[in-house]
């Protein structure tokens, strides 16, 4: 074996150089994937609106649909209106004028009675009505003149004494103050006769031969009458002249229009015999004189 040589053996032979390996790549976070929104899940979100939308869309086209199939409304025509009062009147027939007119003075009534100063046990009977509410009395002069003592009875059946305050002998119109009254005392509604007609109804209200009160019915018969007593003692002028029945006792009562105002009082009738039976003519003083006899403010 030459020195300086040596000879290779397995063992001393050089490794082959090994090629660096490269190394694992890190393994990247996984994202969970969202799954895609379904219809359902759509619904769910929005339902209230579209549940809103629906029905106003539903309402709409139910409106649209009435609209379309109701015919239009026809015109109403006077024959229509007169069809439909009459109708009305068939069903629900209105209250007679003289009922109207009673119910709206009946509570202003009054039954006067007079005793005479030269026979205590008799007197004269007659009407009145309440014109103010605090007990001033419209009555004919001829019921209480020459009385010793008034009284006055209301509709409630209270009676109580009452006063002469004043007199208008020429209209026959005498005022008294009654000294006690109901509480619930309704005074009359008072309406002018400058505008009254022949025709009108009317209705008298008083107490005819004590009984009452009575409520009789008529018309306007004439205006600006003239009546003379059968004495020759009383001349009146200017009267309203009606047929609605009166009697003795029905002197100072109101004579009322269909609306229950009180347009007059009654004074005299006119007889056709000594027993002064009604004969369908009677007599009335314009409310405009009473009213002025009482001191109210005139029409």
């Amino acid at each position: 074996m030459r020195r300086g040589f040596y000879s290779a053996s397995p063992l001393n032979k050089p490794k082959p150089a090994v090629a660096p390996q490269p190394l694992p790549k890190p393994e990247q976070p996984r994202v969970a994937e969202t799954p895609k929104p379904t219809w359902r899940s759509r619904y769910k979100r929005h339902e209230k609106p579209i549940l809103f939308l629906a029905g106003a869309a539903l309402a709409a086209a139910l409106v649209v649909t009435h609209a379309a199939l109701t015919p239009p409304p026809q015109p109403v025509t006077q024959d229509d209106i007169d069809q439909a009062v009459l109708r009305t009147l068939e069903s629900k027939p209105l209250p007679s004028p003289a009922v109207k007119a009673y119910q709206a003075v009946r509570s202003s009534i009054v039954r006067v009675r007079a005793t005479l100063e030269d026979d205590s046990a008799h007197g004269a009977t007659g009407s009145g009505v309440v014109i103010v509410d605090k007990g001033v009395i419209l009555t004919s002069l001829h019921v209480v003149s020459g009385a010793s003592s008034v009284r006055v009875q209301f509709e409630d059946g209270m009676e109580a004494e009452a006063d002469i305050i004043r007199k208008q002998p020429e209209m026959d119109l005498a005022i008294l103050q009654a000294k006690q009254i109901p509480d619930d005392l309704r005074a009359a509604t008072l309406r002018s006769a400058k505008q009254l007609t022949e025709g009108e109804h009317v209705t008298a209200v008083g107490f005819p031969f004590g009984i009452g009160p009575s409520v009789s019915h008529g018309v306007i018969s004439g205006l600006k009458r003239e009546y003379r007593s059968p004495d020759g003692e009383r001349v009146l002028s200017n009267l309203i002249q009606f047929d609605a029945a009166a009697n003795p006792g029905s002197s100072g009562g109101p004579l009322v229009n269909a609306s229950g105002e009180v347009i007059g009082i009654v004074t005299a009738i006119l007889a056709t015999s000594e027993k002064a039976g009604f004969a369908g003519i009677a007599f009335a003083v314009p409310i405009e004189m009473a009213a002025g006899a009482a001191g109210l403010p005139p029409f």
